[in-house]
């Protein structure tokens, strides 16, 4: 269409202009994006089922821990500056490099022959990973506005919860397999990345065209070298610190080093302004750091859950690893059906404080209702708990992020984005490393207590007594280590010990009530991560009741990134009393010289209300937009325009 732009002193009509990707194109992108996050998503869940029959094969089994906390270092660290990065160069270039890093790190790791060199391989395939969550959802920011985001990101948690029913069955399969395809099976664990990537990358390099407008900013090459030294000693210490021991040297030291980086990092931040990896002056915005710090807390509750739950169905329950991932379904209904309903309702409301509000509540309400299960606990009693605990994720995890993306200008959508997966990841690592410290450092005498209390019961008596005279039972050696244990003797307590962190699987071969102590203590062992657990989902519930409301914006970043660079342009050019036509098309509207007579007041009126779109020719390369002139008025104290919606004071 064309529109003419009327001469200088007659009232301009304003002129909608579309950022001119359709439903089905938004699609077709999400497509690429899903496959690239399935990737990320489902090697977690994949590799935590098959890592002991990974450890086993490679005769690497005392390491195996450090095949994850590699992979966990390098894609925390990396998500920041993905972000970063995305702003200055484009989402397009970051998100193709991601996966290809993913895809080659995880084509090495089918291949590797020891677990260091696994560990390697994983780290390699980690800063792949780091970007594959972040830019995914600042992709979606980039072409659908805040209003409407809601109803595609709950593609992305529908995935999520899809990858974590789905990893320990793929799994267990793989690992289970001696051969498939004349390759050993839990090398397929990595293999299977290598098809989805490639899919994922074909989608994107074909369909994912977004316009850029570069910005002339420097890396912040000293802000990532301090986040490095600060993040990976807290990270290495949270996966490594209950194996070392919380006050020993090495995690003392960990612990100094990561503050000491952290400080750094943080004074580099503020001498670096807008050039920060991590600009400071975004915590001025209360929605920003309320947004980050309620993240931090779920992300505690989300990954301790994660952690807990299915260690209760496979040791108390007798599930096996596939089996526990399927017993856990409930929960990931809860977390699709949360996010989908929370997302319809947020577009066609506009209102979405009421979900974290709710969803933390149902988390904290879930965590106390945990305190109640016991070994005997029926299924369709867990299935409403797990329910509960999905719903509460899946109206958090995505109205967090948005509203935290809506509170920030849109050049920083990257670094926003990054930002709140960045510490959501932080926090659900610490809160995994608090929540099995406090589990399993509890096990120990919750099972002496347990022991003696059976220890009164006849039946007990009569089954320890008939598995020790019994030296073919299954059960005669862990009798005479339960008989040794009860009168003080710390080897049997620390055989005893150690044969349920290494291998729990015996608890499903001895007499049930020889394995009942074991189940007991473990039981009341969750019950204090559990209070815990509750008690930090109030204190997210506190903070959210906090967030203020911020009206979505019913821009996409991209044209509100074209309508703030069109109005800058316009400032710097002389009014002219020619009328001037714009041309437009689908991908948006191109002009070569604002309204005759408009001026940089005009420019701001147009871009705040919201209606005016910057165009392009090519993508990437800015050109005036068609803005429409409008009467001018002053702009509300809180940012806003004068019809109400979000100006562009309110971004800044």
């Amino acid at each position: 269409m064309s529109t003419t732009t009327p001469e200088k002193g007659t009232t301009a009509t304003a002129v909608e202009s579309p950022t001119g990707f359709t439903h089905k194109q938004i699609m077709t992108i999400l497509a690429g994006l899903l496959a690239g996050m399935f990737l990320a998503a489902l090697d977690q869940t994949i590799v935590s089922t098959s890592i002991r029959t990974i450890a086993d094969d490679l005769n690497g089994l005392s390491v195996q821990a450090w095949v994850t906390t590699a992979y966990l270092i390098t894609s925390t660290v990396s998500t920041p500056l993905y972000g970063k990065l995305s702003d200055i160069y484009g989402r397009r270039p970051l998100f193709v490099t991601a996966i290809v890093l993913f895809v080659v790190g995880s084509f090495a790791c089918a291949f590797a022959t020891s677990m260091p060199q696994l560990a390697a391989f994983r780290a390699f395939q980690g800063l792949g990973a780091g970007g594959l969550f972040s830019l995914a959802l600042a992709i979606i920011a980039d072409i659908v506005p805040p209003r409407e985001r809601a109803k595609y990101q709950g593609y992305f948690l529908a995935v999520f919860g899809t990858s974590s029913v789905i990893g320990p069955l793929v799994g267990g399969l793989f690992a289970g397999a001696d051969t498939i395809l004349w390759i050993t099976g839990w090398r397929w664990v990595f293999l299977v990345n290598v098809p989805i990537g490639a899919i994922a990358l074909l989608i994107v390099w074909k369909n994912l065209h977004l316009p850029h407008m570069k910005q002339s900013h420097r890396i912040d090459w000293w802000g990532a070298a301090a986040l490095i030294v600060g993040i990976v000693p807290i990270l290495t210490v949270a996966e490594q610190g209950r194996t070392w021991g919380w006050a020993s040297a090495a995690s003392i030291s960990m612990m100094v080093l990561g503050v000491l980086g952290i400080a750094a990092f943080v004074a580099i931040e503020f001498r670096m302004k807008d050039e920060a990896l991590i600009p400071m002056r975004l915590f001025r915005s209360r929605v920003f750091s309320t947004g980050l710090g309620a993240g931090v807390l779920v992300g505690v509750g989300m990954f301790g859950a994660l952690s807990c739950l299915p260690l209760y169905l496979q040791l108390v329950k007798g599930a096996s690893p596939t089996a526990s991932g399927l017993l856990l379904l409930p929960m990931m209904i809860g977390i699709m059906s949360g996010s989908i309903a929370s997302g319809q309702i947020t577009s066609r409301t506009g209102k979405y404080k009421m979900f974290p509000v709710i969803g933390t509540a149902l988390l904290a309400a879930a965590f106390f209702l945990l305190l109640t299960v016991k070994i005997g606990t029926p299924y369709w009693q867990l299935d409403i708990y797990f329910l509960m605990v999905g719903v509460g994720l899946g109206l958090n995890m995505q109205t967090l992020t948005i509203a935290v993306q809506n509170a920030v200008p849109a050049r920083d959508i990257g670094v926003a984005t990054s930002s709140v997966t960045f510490f959501r990841q932080m926090g659900g690592t610490l809160g995994v490393a608090v929540f099995l410290s406090l589990l399993f450092n509890s096990v120990p005498s919750n099972i002496a207590a347990s022991t003696a209390t059976l220890a009164q019961a006849p039946a007990y008596q009569q089954a320890v007594a008939s598995a020790v005279a019994d030296p073919t039972s299954p059960s005669h050696q862990l009798a005479i280590n339960l008989v040794a244990a009860g009168r003080g003797d710390t080897g049997a307590q620390a055989a005893i010990q150690d044969a349920l962190n290494n291998d729990s699987s015996f608890l499903g071969r001895v007499d049930p009530l020889l394995a009942e102590p074991f189940k007991q203590a473990f039981v009341d062992s969750t019950h204090l991560v559990y209070l815990v657990g509750g008690i930090v989902m109030v204190l997210a519930f506190l903070l959210v009741l906090t967030l203020k409301e911020i009206p979505l914006r019913t821009m996409s970043a991209i044209d509100e990134r074209r309508a703030e660079e069109a109005s800058l342009a316009a400032e710097t050019l002389p009014p002219s009393g020619l009328a001037t036509t714009t041309e437009t098309s689908t991908t948006g509207a191109t002009a070569d010289a604002p309204a005759a007579g408009s001026t940089a007041r005009e420019v701001h009126a147009g871009t705040s209300g919201g209606g005016a779109h910057a165009a392009t020719g090519d993508p990437g390369q800015l050109r005036v937009a068609d803005l429409a002139a409008r009467p001018t008025a002053a702009p509300s104290t809180d940012g806003t325009a004068p019809d109400g919606t979000p100006g562009r004071h309110a971004r800044t």
